[in-house]
């Protein structure tokens, strides 16, 4: 299994954004985490395609581009366009979950469904084998900086045993709260995407991202 490393841009300084990405990049991070919020899903406004263009510019990485909004499936053509290289949709959000995946795979990139604290990882179940990704939520989604909620890690744990008997690997991602202090209990229970934003971005984003590469490869 792959352990990756997402730094989440919600928590960089976008006045010099090029250069702390490309920071993030130099030093091992391979994806790079794109938060949308629309103000009606979640209660906060973030950004949208025409930042994820300006950002595909400037970096190689892998755009894991997070949708928290209300029927992604409006805009899912729109943001592969501006360079999304996987997509991520909210169970919660869409009024028909298959037909947002179908649609993204349509367009030629990898899908992700992310669930809250408040879903149950049961409800991934029947997604199991469709998608490339399952995100799950260990803070409420919508502001960065909150602390990780422990009891969401036990849904980590459950999913990752749903998958073995199911027999594959497919990618879990935790979203919220992720720091250098508990990169080895998330990954004990089953994740390997991490997200990380404040732990990342906020003081020498080289060197942040450099210890949470040395994590990963020492857990490996």
């Amino acid at each position: 299994m792959e352990y990756v490393l997402s730094p989440s841009i919600l928590s960089a300084d976008f006045a010099v954004l090029g250069n702390e990405i490309q920071k993030t990049e130099s030093e091992g991070a391979k994806y790079l985490h794109f938060d949308v919020m629309d103000g009606v899903f979640v209660p906060s406004i973030s950004f949208g395609m025409p930042v994820l263009k300006s950002v595909r510019k400037v970096t190689g990485q892998v755009l894991d581009v997070h949708l928290m909004i209300t029927e992604p499936i409006r805009y899912v053509e729109e943001f592969v366009k501006s360079g999304a290289d996987i997509i991520t949709i909210h169970y919660e959000a869409c009024k028909d979950v298959r037909a947002t995946l179908a649609k993204i795979r349509e367009l030629g990139v990898k899908t992700g469904i992310s669930i809250c604290p408040e879903t149950p990882e049961t409800v991934l179940e029947e997604f199991i084998g469709e998608v490339d990704m399952f995100l799950v939520m260990t803070v409420h989604p919508g502001f960065g900086g909150q602390k990780l909620i422990p009891e969401t890690l036990d849904k980590v744990r459950r999913l990752r045993n749903m998958l073995e008997e199911k027999g594959t690997e497919t990618d879990i991602q935790v979203d919220g709260g992720v720091h250098l202090g508990n990169v080895r209990e998330i990954l004990d229970a089953g994740a390997n995407v991490l997200v990380a934003g404040s732990a990342v971005f906020k003081g020498d984003a080289a060197a942040n991202t450099r210890e949470f590469m040395e994590s990963l490869r020492s857990y490996e």
